[in-house]
């Protein structure tokens, strides 16, 4: 598996994992935290979890620019990971919200979010733009899709443990206050907090009944105890985010002892050697544009293959909350099937790439992608189907029903498994080779740039991702699933189609070393 990569491919990765770690925490709490913690509703949580998730993605562009500007990539990269743990920090301390502190509380939530997303910026693809850079060299550029795809591997290591951490920590510090841990407890406070007496008659009993369930008494004061309840239960979370701060500082240690043997930008004053007819400078800025054109026509795709697959933390935690027994596994939990599928999956799909390689079938990188929306659409149609034949009703229908008659309705864990399989096995045919492709097509001294917009394509997809958590709450959840459904067939339609056009630019990329690199400082202006 290791065999004919270059050393610092898994220095490279480890150092990626903290990151990965903080990551996944916020995409398994971070949209329940803000319901739990503010009583915001699914709408208004997703749009900030939107927000968040494109900003971590859209300010890539920013780290790229940065980095390929200053041409120090290794010192932006240190310098994100600890503008990152600086926002974990702020997210660490307990402060419990009350109608007379949400008003600064709140935007000081969103601004460690921000720091989380603008530190991630700096970090992400300027790493991704090393890993890249550690397959220029032509020992090891025949193996540049299977060494993305096992950076791939260990940096969702982080990924697998992390949506452990939260519900461990928040079920302990409950037990700590002879509490248990109940999914719908939260929103019930915080709506009995805000109109008391005038709660509705069931979701009032509905409270009572889950207060008896968790181990209170409602025979005491019902709004101290929801009071405490919610002040317990987003402690634990609170704790978890000291665990980011942790993983964030063992990644910054690992990347600083093993810098040294990352590559360095090439610089771009080195690169005067010889002078250009204009014909030869037109042919090749004629061939710089046709790459960007084929990595904006691919970034097309990955904007609707991540508005897809990113309702991992929105929708698709509602879903697991809402129609999912949680007795025994916590939905944020369900966030670890992921990295755990990648981990044990990637394997498996390295070895049916080779196999095909090795007899001469090989799938172009543009193809897999497209194979890819089509798996996704797999998920997506499961879920619609399955869905529909439960009867599911939208989600604030769901909510609404008495708590014996949803409880009887709700999901086995089994349905996870299969939809985060799917999603998985579609990720794996996207992501890391997506990485590669642009890797392989991006102009030498554009690659921190260029990795910066493939991540701001998935920044786009993920500000669309509000959108499903609206769609959830107000529809038939099946006509919900049908949508993104939809969505993946024409994104997989349209890949197909350009697929001719991707292989013969790919193909001519790695066929002949990269033209611009040996123009002079004043022609790449020109040009």
């Amino acid at each position: 598996m290791f065999k004919n990569h270059p050393k610092g491919l898994i220095p490279a990765a480890l150092s990626n994992m903290g990151e990965r770690f903080g990551y996944y925490i916020m995409n398994a709490v971070l949209v329940l935290f803000l319901c739990s913690k503010f009583g915001l509703s699914d709408e208004t949580s997703g749009i900030i979890y939107s927000c968040f998730y494109a900003g971590i993605y859209i300010l890539s562009l920013v780290g790229g620019y940065i980095a390929d500007k200053t041409q120090n990539y290794k010192g932006t990269i240190i310098k994100g990971l600890i503008v990152m743990s600086l926002g974990y920090c702020i997210l660490a301390v307990p402060i419990l919200s009350t109608s007379d502190n949400i008003g600064w509380l709140l935007p000081l939530t969103c601004f460690a979010l921000f720091l989380i997303a603008f530190g991630n910026g700096l970090f992400k693809g300027n790493l991704q733009a090393i890993v890249g850079q550690l397959y220029d060299n032509p020992r090891y550029a025949a193996q540049r899709d299977s060494g993305f795809q096992i950076f791939y591997v260990f940096i969702n290591i982080g990924g697998l443990i992390a949506p452990f951490v939260a519900p461990l920590l928040r079920s302990w510090w409950l037990g700590v206050h002879n509490l248990t841990y109940n999914a719908n407890l939260p929103a019930l406070a915080h709506e009995y907090l805000s109109v008391g007496d005038n709660m509705n008659m069931e979701n009032a009993n509905n409270l009572y009944a889950l207060i008896t369930q968790v181990g209170g008494d409602v025979s005491a004061d019902v709004s101290a105890f929801c009071t405490e309840y919610l002040d317990v239960f987003n402690t634990g979370i609170h704790y978890s985010f000291i665990a980011s701060i942790v993983a964030m500082l063992i990644s910054l240690a690992i990347f600083i002892c093993f810098k040294n043997g990352l590559p360095n930008p090439p610089k771009k004053e080195a690169a005067q050697v010889e002078n250009y007819t204009p014909e030869e400078k037109l042919a090749m800025a004629k061939e710089i544009k046709q790459r960007m054109y084929a990595l904006f026509a691919v970034l097309g795709i990955a904007i609707f293959f991540w508005f897809s697959f990113h309702q991992n933390g929105t929708s698709l935690s509602l879903f697991a909350r809402d129609f999912v027994k949680t007795d025994a596994i916590a939905p944020e939990i369900w966030q670890a099937v992921n990295p755990f599928f990648v981990i044990i999956l990637t394997p498996v799909i390295m070895w049916i790439f080779g196999s095909l390689a090795r007899k001469g079938k090989e799938i172009s990188t543009p193809r897999k992608i497209g194979i890819g929306m089509g798996i996704a659409g797999l998920a997506y149609l499961f879920l619609m189907v399955y869905s529909y034949v439960k009867g599911y009703p939208s989600a604030e229908a769901f909510k609404a029903m008495e708590t014996s008659a949803a409880e009887a309705l709700k999901s086995g864990w089994w349905i996870m498994f299969v939809i985060y399989f799917f999603l998985t096995v579609a990720e794996l045919f996207i992501s890391p080779l997506g990485l590669s492709f642009v890797s392989k097509v991006a102009p030498k001294h554009m690659q921190g740039l260029c990795q910066g917009l493939w991540l701001g394509a998935t920044a786009v997809g993920n500000l669309l991702l509000w959108i499903g958590p609206l769609m959830y709450n107000k529809w038939p959840i099946w006509e919900a699933w049908g949508v993104f459904l939809v969505v993946c067939l024409i994104s997989m339609g349209v890949m197909f189609g350009m697929v001719k056009w991707l292989e013969r630019v790919t193909s001519a990329t790695t066929a002949a070393p990269a033209p611009e690199t040996a123009l002079r400082s004043d022609e790449k202006d020109a040009i």
